[in-house]
Formats: C-alpha cells, structure tokens, sequence
C-alpha cells in the first residue's frame, strides 16, 4: 500500500514537473513571439512596404534574429534584393500647357494609367465641343452626385468614355472637373485597364475654373507626355542550415506589409499606418521561433532553408524570384509550409485552416486524427494567395497554415495587441511536429491538385465580408461585414449564410471565390442569402 502510495506521489510529481516545465516553455516562446511581433508590427516600420525604408528596416532585424541564432545566411547574404515591375510613372519632361501656363504633373494634371503617349498633341478646344480630329474636353461628372461618391469608378467612367470618343473621331480626350468633386481622380500607376490608342488625361477643378470656364472663345492646348514602367526593388531574408543533405525542406513567411495602404489594397479609406501584426508578423516571428527549435533539436535527415519573403502583398512576388532566381525545383527539394497569419487563433472555434494536403499523399496522418487544441479546417489545394503556391507550381508539396480572416484584416487595426500568443504558440508546436516527423521520413511524393483557394483573398472586386472559415454545412457564413462595402450596402449581415451569387450556387468557399472572380467592377448582381433559415434575395452592386 506504502510503495503505491509513493508511487502515485512520484508520478504526481513528475506530472507537475513536466507541466511546470510546459509552462515555462510557453511563457519563454511567447515572450519571444512578443517581443519579435511588437517590432515587426510597430509604428517605426510604417507597415513593412515593399521596397520602403521600413521593409528594409524588418528585413535587418529579421536578419539579425538568424545571426543571434547561429544559423547561416542563404547564398552569401541573409538579404537576397529581387527587382519587381511596379505599375507605371510619368516621365520627367511631361508637360502640360493651357495657353501659355504650364501646369503642374500630377497635382494639376496628369494622363491617366490606361492612356497612350502624347507626342506633342495640341489643339484649340471649348468645353463640350467635340470635333473630329480634335482634343475632346470633357466634364468627367456627368451626375453631380458622382462627384460626392467616395465609392464611384472614375477611372473605368473616364475609360469607357474615351473608348466612344475615340470611335467617334477624338484624337486625344481631356477629362475635367466642372463641379469640385469631393474625391477627384488620382494617378493609380496600378491600373489594369487596358491601353488606348490616344493620349487621355485629367485636369483638376481649379485649373478649369480659372483657365477654361471663363473664356467662352476657347483655348489652346498642349500636351506631351510618356508612361513609363517604373521598377523597384524588395528584399527577402533567407537562412539555411546545411546538414549536406540530398534534399532542402523550405519554410516561410512573408513579412511585407500594405505600409500606409497607398497600393491600394487596404479594406480602410484611411491613409493610416497599416501594422499587420497578424498579417504577417505573426509568420514571419513563427519562422525564426521554428528555425530556433529546428537548430536546437538538430534535426538532421534534410537541410533547413528558412525565407521571410517580401512582396507577397503585391501578387506573390518575393516568392517568385525566389524560386526563379536560385533555381527552386523539385529535384532538391523535399516540402514547403508556408505560415501566413497565425495569430488570431479563435478560442470559441480553434479552427486551424492547413491547405495543401492535397499535395502529398504523407499529409494525410497529420490531420486524420483528432487534434485537442485545433478544429483542423482541412483545404486540399497547394494553390492560394500565399507564398506557398510558387512552390506548388513547380512541383513541390506544400503545407499551409492560416488562422482565420478577421475584422482587422487590411485594416489599421491589426495590431499586436490583438495577437493570440498562447494560440501562436500552439500553433507552432503543431508545426514543429510536422517537421520533426517528416525529418524521420523519406520525401514526399508530390499530387497535382485542384486550383481552389482559402484564406486571403484577392480579386479585382470585394464583397467586403469576412467568412467563416470553419462553417463547412454549405454556403458561405458571413463571420463580419466590412463599413462602405457593397455587403454592407446591399443589407448582408454577421450570421447570414451566403448560398447564391449572379448564377453560381455557393456550396463553399471554392465555389464562392470562383462566382467573385466573374463579377466586374461596377456590376450589379442579386446575392441569396439564408438568414434565420429562410432564403433572402439581395441587390449588390460591385
């Protein structure tokens, strides 16, 4: 009785001391997680732009955070610079002239993205007179409560009114504003619009009104101008530990930001530091948490390759010089996992999203078993709007791990103080094991799968709705409706369960990112939605 006393005391014990043990490590990691996230996510790094100061600036911490841990810069340097084409700019020697007052680029006026290059164009012109051959000099409002509507499509206004002018005879086309919009046009060097065949550009209200308006006889104008590709360069941060193995196991995360939302990917009007604590300091401090326990626990079998891409905000780009400029292939390269947004683990939910399982016949035991700390939402794809799909895309099984969008997601908002630290944490060590299994194992093989996506999304419109991503009983459940969305304005609610959109049935998120990606901007389309059970038809305009 005695010794089962003692032994029941001793196995007490033990069990104390190891949770003890647990807790101290946690407290440890998320110690490390803090203090990585609230510099990553902080004010002094402007939210991380690609090819700004701050970039830079996340890109030398980071860098350092390797070097303290021991682990070898990748190829010569932690910092591995990449050029990217950044939209379009105006050339230097543009020039545009109203009589003899030159005006100034762009703050006066300016030609617009999709406009062809103006050689020395010049014509006499009257406001509204549209003569063959001619300039054509254009009220762009039409309506006046256009010019009051923060949310109205002037560029694709201005386009489809120079595509007729130009049928009709224009040999260039000046757009005005004759009433002071509250939100007049600005040059967006990103534009997707296709180039026309004449110049077309914008004059600004207060040049109207003092130069044109009150000379009934008309006035000559002068145009000359080019737009020109304009080039900038992003920074990835890449460490390797090289156990001169046959084969690599690749992990990463982005760590750019939307700086102060000038790319225009912002879900807020405001021109506010963007932080993006979860998206994606989170990732990007999970990394060098995961490259630290990696070293420490010498996992040997495969070399280590740890990269904190840049550009992922902009279309991925970091990720695809990445594997273009250092010849990333499957014939050296075991798997790829990916984190990307981490840190807002819901603890009503614990809903972990892991895409790619599909890639790789070895994923499946790692979700087919219960998990005690996660609901797995399981997504089979190795395609997404993710770092890990330029991985996918020549050959290589991916992992991808994705806590959830969120109100804060894109916006001001996400800031370090909303990251779940615990969950971050938990996170990781879910990974960890993933990767200390794996090092056991020999390569995975690799599966084609089908080109769905989950998690961030990226399309030329928005609904303005946050998903809920673990709602797996058909349709889309609305989890949040974003302020000045087309949701919000067509009368969807948090709860509704999104079942139709234009023509396409919405069965879940593949479905209902293929029925988005039709829709056009400006377009009006009807969404049925089920709310307390019963079907509610919609009018959304994108």
């Amino acid at each position: 009785m005695i010794r089962r006393v003692l032994h029941l005391c001793m196995l007490v014990c033990f069990v104390a001391v190891v949770s003890d043990a647990q807790t101290k490590t946690d407290r440890k990691t998320i110690k490390r997680l803090t203090t990585d996230i609230s510099y990553l996510a902080s004010d002094a790094l402007e939210g991380r732009r690609t090819g700004s100061s701050g970039e830079q600036k996340a890109a030398d911490y980071i860098a350092t955070r390797y070097k303290k841990l021991k682990i070898a810069p990748y190829k010569g340097d932690y910092k591995l610079p990449f050029k990217f084409f950044y939209g379009k700019e105006i050339s230097d020697h543009a020039f545009f002239k109203i009589g003899n007052v030159s005006l100034l680029i762009p703050q006066q006026a300016f030609p617009l993205p999709f406009s062809q290059n103006a050689k020395n164009i010049s014509g006499e012109v009257l406001p509204d007179v549209w003569e063959h051959g001619n300039i054509w000099l254009m009220n762009l409002y039409s309506e006046k409560e256009d010019a009051n509507d923060a949310h109205f499509d002037y560029e694709k206004a201005m386009f489809d009114r120079a595509k007729d002018a130009l049928k009709k005879g224009a040999k260039a086309v000046v757009f005005y504003d004759g009433v002071g919009a509250k939100y007049p046009p600005k040059f967006n060097p990103h534009s997707e619009l296709e180039t026309m065949d004449i110049p077309v550009a914008f004059l600004s209200h207060d040049v109207f009104d003092s130069l044109i308006n009150n000379h009934p006889d008309g006035v000559k104008i002068d145009l000359n101008f080019e737009l020109n590709k304009s080039e900038r360069t992003g920074t990835n941060v890449a460490a390797w530990i090289d156990n001169k193995a046959p084969y690599t196991v690749i992990l990463g995360a982005h760590f750019d930001h939307l700086g102060y939302g000038e790319d225009g990917n912002s879900l807020s009007l405001s021109k506010e530091i963007h932080n993006g604590a979860d998206d994606n300091a989170s990732g990007s401090a999970g990394l060098l948490e995961l490259a630290a326990r990696i070293k420490k626990q010498r996992l040997r079998n495969y070399n280590y390759l740890f990269v904190n891409f840049s550009g992922e905000e902009l279309g991925l780009l970091g990720s695809k010089a990445f594997v273009k400029d250092y010849q990333i292939d499957s014939n050296h390269t075991a798997y790829m996992i990916n984190m990307d947004m981490i840190g807002r683990l819901n603890d009503s939910t614990h809903a972990l999203t892991v895409g790619g399982i599909g890639t790789s016949p070895a994923w499946s035991t790692f979700v087919s078993s219960p998990n005690k700390d996660f609901k797995i939402v399981i997504d089979s794809s190795g395609v997404g709007p993710s770092d890990h799909t330029s991985f996918y895309h020549v050959g290589i099984p991916v992992l991808f791990f994705f806590t959830g969008i969120h109100h804060d997601y894109h916006k001001p908002s996400d800031d370090a103080d909303k990251i779940n630290y615990l969950g971050e944490a938990k996170v990781l060590d879910y990974v960890y094991s993933i990767v200390s299994v794996m090092d056991t194992r020999l390569k995975p093989q690799f599966t084609p799968t089908r080109q769905t996506t989950v998690g961030k999304v990226r399309f030329k419109v928005t609904l303005g709705i946050m998903p809920d991503y673990s709602f797996q009983e058909g349709g889309v459940r609305v989890d949040d409706v974003a302020d000045d969305k087309p949701a919000k304005k067509a009368g969807i609610k948090a709860g509704d369960i999104i079942i139709q959109l234009g023509d396409t049935k919405i069965l879940g998120m593949q479905s209902y990112m293929e029925a988005l990606g039709k829709v056009k901007s400006g377009q009006t389309t009807t969404v049925t939605v089920l709310r307390n059970g019963k079907p509610v038809k919609l009018k959304v305009t994108f």
